[in-house]
């Protein structure tokens, strides 16, 4: 998520304790530890270090570096970057789980704009393409 994108940006630093129902419109970077239920229309991110206890999280885009505990909703996109331990369930139109995950839950894909599949899962890194060998028989 990026602070600068002109978009309005809260962020719950390491130390804040959050207990109850959160929602918001913009987007969100959760640092410290949050219990209770999310929802929101504008994306979440959730920090390294982070713990997240939710009956429910809901937001447009959910990026976990983190620890979720608790179902995730995220209407465009879920991401889980490497080192982050998710356990419950997520619904998504668009997935992406790095390396190095703890997932422990079930994933329900749901239809998407064809533009989210297109910015996440279409266009290939550099790294990917060159490491594809073309063989013909």
């Amino acid at each position: 998520m990026v602070k600068d994108s002109g978009v309005n940006v809260t962020e719950f630093g390491e130390g804040t304790v959050f207990e109850g129902e959160l929602s918001f419109t913009d987007s969100l970077i959760i640092s410290g530890k949050f219990s209770g239920t999310i929802e929101a229309t504008g994306d979440l991110q959730v920090s390294k270090g982070a713990e997240c206890n939710v009956s429910g999280m809901k937001a447009r885009s959910v990026v976990v570096y983190g620890k979720v505990d608790g179902d995730i909703d995220g209407s465009d996109r879920v991401e889980l970057c490497k080192g982050s331990y998710v356990r419950g369930n997520i619904k998504t139109s668009a997935l992406r789980i790095a390396d190095n995950v703890e997932f422990d839950g079930s994933v329900s894909m749901v239809d998407s704009p064809a533009d989210c599949y297109d910015k996440l899962f279409l266009s290939a890194s550099d790294e990917f393409k060159k490491s594809l060998v073309m063989r013909t028989n």
